[in-house]
């Protein structure tokens, strides 16, 4: 019987999909190249048309670097920049990191290390929101609670074991191949969906909470709204894509949305309803203040509005959703 693969025996390919990360995009790659890994490693960075000067700070990591590669994504979209990205990778694991993604130094070396021990298809860890502004540090306090966005381990840390997905994801590449990647037709909720497929394979997904990403936030109310609306629209498309998929913590955005209006439009006609809307809000302010707590307050002070920006633009998405999948991404 063959021995056991130990780490230094596999080579690692970090696919990137780039789209508009001229702030971030320098730094990140600073953190892969810098990490404790011994074994082989690239970086493919996918890039898509982008409005910032995004190509030119490609193009400079590229030319400094041999270990550097870039393939061009002429759709900007996100699942065929990673497809593009895996079809050009060398080596035996495949992870992904996003432009305005810093790994921790040991994140490479610990994944690999619990692909081995573990035999799963994929591992990842937590998604460490960092803010650099009031506003960002005020979302980064939402994503880190149970009020912001339920129990999820990658956001807010957890003991090991299998789970339903993980951020962004390091990959035997044996599975990406297997399942047949991404499906490119997921504009967003594509690591969901992905996960989900390699699990109904046999595949088993794992979080570890010694991993970590620093993941800069959005950075204004309007970003914020579009990146969570974006993300109910998509998760409803793989509720509908894949029976018993959703549950209860997916459902509560949703179903706060349907409450608050009701109660908003049902107080015209009859003014008690107004307690539902008030009550919400009650609860959003109350529980802003409690999460919080020991926070500047500028942060503080936004935490309140964010938190209901989040809830009701993903329940919104969700329930205003019509994407229905053909063989054509609609």
């Amino acid at each position: 019987m063959p021995a056991p693969e130990t780490p230094s025996q596999h080579g690692v390919s970090v696919v990137m999909p780039i789209l508009n990360e001229e702030r971030h995009l320098a730094e990140s790659v600073r953190g892969i190249l810098a990490q404790e890994w011994s074994g082989p490693i690239e970086i493919i960075l996918a890039v898509g048309p982008s409005t910032d000067r995004t190509d030119d700070v490609a193009a400079a990591l590229q030319r400094n670097d041999a270990r550097i590669r870039r393939v061009d994504n002429p759709t900007g979209r996100t699942p065929e920049a990673l497809n593009r990205a895996i079809a050009e990778a060398s080596y035996d694991i495949v992870c992904r990191v996003d432009g305005h993604g810093i790994l921790s130094t040991d994140y490479l070396a610990t994944a690999v290390r619990t692909l081995d021990e573990t035999g799963a298809a994929n591992v990842g860890g937590i998604m460490d929101a960092e803010g650099t502004t009031p506003f960002e540090c005020a979302v980064a306090v939402a994503m880190k609670s149970k009020i912001g966005v339920g129990g999820v381990k990658f956001k807010q840390g957890g003991s090991a074991g299998e789970a339903d997905t993980v951020y962004l994801g390091v990959f035997r590449r044996e599975w990406l191949e297997r399942v047949g990647g991404y499906d490119e037709r997921f504009t967003r909720a594509q690591d969901w969906e992905m996960n989900f497929r390699i699990r109904a394979a046999g595949g088993v997904v794992w979080f570890t909470p010694e991993m970590r990403v620093a993941y800069r936030p959005r950075g204004s109310f309007s970003a914020l709204s579009r990146q969570y609306r974006e993300y109910g629209r998509w998760r409803r498309v793989v509720a509908r894509r894949h029976k018993g998929s959703i549950n209860a913590r997916y459902l509560a955005p949703p179903t706060a949305v349907a409450l608050v209006a009701a109660g908003a439009v049902g107080g015209l006609l009859w003014r008690p309803l107004w307690v539902i809307p008030l009550t919400y809000a009650g609860g959003v302010v109350l529980g802003g203040a409690f999460i919080s707590a020991g926070e500047k307050p500028s942060v503080r002070l936004r935490v309140p509005a964010v938190l209901a920006t989040m809830h009701m633009s993903w329940g919104f998405g969700f329930l205003a959703s019509r994407i229905r999948l053909t063989e054509d991404v609609q």
